[in-house]
């Protein structure tokens, strides 16, 4: 009986000693494997175009991965260094002016330009903020990004009952790379106080990884002051005792 019950203990450290290695290398495995990756992606693009006196890999004899990524990182660094001065601008401006007068190009260029100036401007305040919304009924709630203010056309047809609009990305589980784009009421939206990333760790993980909630000092004081008035006295008095 005892061999039996020393077994099974066994057999229970084993399994819980394979899950919580499981759990530490599997997540380092995945992110090397992602990183190494995309610089094999990355070289791919730029080591054809580059010339060989200025490859280190025509000097060396073994493989240098992570050359194409850092020459893309320099030249995009030195685009924007040059976009931001009077010539660099007049360049910019001339080949947007010839980008606008393609047909088919010009729709692209200006949707492409619009998403990313709107994601990565410093001062925007895009996808800074995560809320719920009763979705698809009442009662039901769903995790969303909120995105913007409606502007525009949607602004001035949504917002005539005097109703202010937001706009909102409600996106799937566990791949939160699609969604939809939706307007709701700013009084229908409940504001959270977990981050962006805290919000995608929740989506992938279907709700598994939670992310520690810590009452602002609003929140406190408001169930304090919803307390019954038996429980504050008592709290004074273990303070007082205390």
């Amino acid at each position: 009986m005892t061999d039996s019950i020393d077994r099974i203990s066994l057999a229970t450290r084993l399994r819980n000693n394979f899950l919580t290695g499981l759990i530490i290398c599997a997540p380092m495995a995945i992110t090397i494997y992602l990183t190494w990756t995309f610089i094999h992606w990355a070289d791919s693009w730029v080591k054809p175009y580059l010339p060989d006196r200025y490859n280190p890999e025509a000097y060396l004899k073994f493989a240098v991965p992570g050359t194409g990524l850092l020459i893309a990182i320099l030249f995009i660094t030195l685009v924007g260094f040059l976009g931001r001065n009077l010539i660099g601008r007049s360049i910019v401006s001339y080949s947007e002016n010839i980008l606008n007068r393609m047909p088919l190009v010009r729709t692209v260029y200006k949707s492409t330009k619009q998403i990313f100036e709107t994601v990565l401007k410093e001062q925007g305040n895009s996808f800074k903020k995560v809320g719920l919304i009763e979705f698809p009924r009442a009662g039901t709630w769903a995790l969303v990004f909120v995105s913007t203010d409606a502007k525009g056309e949607i602004a001035a047809k949504l917002n005539a009952n005097g109703e202010e609009m937001v706009a909102v990305f409600l996106a799937p589980t566990p791949v939160p790379t699609a969604g939809f784009l939706m307007f709701v009421p700013r009084s229908k939206l409940m504001l959270l106080d977990m981050t962006p990333e805290e919000g995608v760790k929740l989506l992938i993980s279907a709700g598994l990884v939670t992310p520690e909630h810590k009452p602002n000092l609003a929140d406190a004081m408001t169930a304090f002051a919803d307390l019954p008035a038996e429980d504050e006295a008592v709290s004074v008095k273990t303070s007082k005792a205390r």
